[in-house]
C-alpha cells in the first residue's frame, strides 16, 4: 500500500463531505480536527469543492482529499488546491494515469473482480469499493478479497454506525468512508458543534469496535 495513504488507515474512517459553500470549509475542518478525525474526502459534486479543499488544507493538522473525481482535469484542480489523495466513484484509466503522473495516491471505485483486475494492471494495490452496501456489503468485499489477497479496500456507500463493525471485521478493509458525521445540512448551516460531537462519537465507535 502507498505509504501516503497511512493517515486513512490510521484514522479508519474517512468523512465524505459535500460542500455547498466554501466559506464553511474552515469551520468544518476545525470541527473534524477537534472531534479527533482530521481527515476528509471533499467530493467534486459542487462548484465549491475546489475552493473548499484549498481552505481546509490550510487548517493545521487537516488531511484533505478529493472525491468523485471523474476527469484528469479535476484531478489536476484538486491537487493544485491541496488535495493529498484522489478518490473516484469508478475506475478510469485516464484519471489513474494522471494521478500517477501528478504523484498523488488514487483510490478508484471498484465493485467487480474485473474492475479490481484492471486496477492491479494499472499498478494499484488499494481500491475503493463502491457503492458498498448495494454492491453486496462486507460479505462481497470478503469474497472479492479471496482471489486478490494483495489488494486493500476502502468501502464507501451506505456505511454507518450500525454496520461499521461488519466492514472492519474484514481484514482486507483498511478504512471506510462515511458521511454520517458531516450531515450536509449541518455543514451548510454552520452547526459545527454538531459535527464535532458526531465526529467524536464516530471515533469512540471505532475504538470500541477495535477493542471488542
Amino acid at each position: 500500500m502507498d505509504a501516503r495513504l497511512s493517515p486513512l488507515v490510521e484514522h479508519v474512517l474517512v468523512p465524505v463531505v459535500v460542500m455547498d459553500d466554501a466559506a464553511r470549509a474552515p469551520g468544518l475542518a476545525q470541527a473534524l480536527v477537534a472531534g479527533g478525525l482530521p481527515v476528509a474526502e471533499v467530493t467534486f459534486r459542487t462548484a465549491a469543492a475546489r475552493d473548499a479543499i484549498a481552505a481546509m488544507a490550510q487548517v493545521p493538522g487537516m488531511i484533505v482529499g478529493a472525491g468523485t473525481v471523474r476527469t484528469p482535469e479535476q484531478a489536476e484542480q484538486a491537487v493544485a488546491a491541496g488535495a493529498t489523495f484522489i478518490v473516484s466513484a469508478g475506475l478510469s484509466e485516464k484519471v489513474v494515469r494522471r494521478c500517477q503522473e501528478l504523484d498523488v495516491p488514487v483510490l478508484p471505485g471498484t465493485a467487480t473482480a474485473t474492475e479490481i483486475q484492471q486496477a492491479t494492471e494499472l499498478g494499484l494495490d488499494t481500491v475503493k469499493f463502491f457503492p458498498a452496501e448495494t454492491a453486496g456489503g462486507a460479505a462481497a468485499v470478503k469474497a472479492l478479497a479471496a482471489p486478490y489477497p494483495d489488494i486493500s479496500f476502502v468501502p464507501t456507500g451506505g456505511i454507518g454506525p450500525k454496520n461499521l463493525a461488519d466492514y472492519l471485521a474484514v481484514t482486507s478493509i483498511v478504512a471506510c468512508g462515511g458521511s454520517w458525521m458531516c450531515p450536509r445540512d449541518a455543514v451548510a448551516d454552520g452547526r459545527f458543534d454538531e459535527v464535532e460531537r458526531l465526529t467524536a462519537e464516530a471515533v469512540q465507535l471505532v475504538r470500541s469496535i477495535k477493542e471488542a
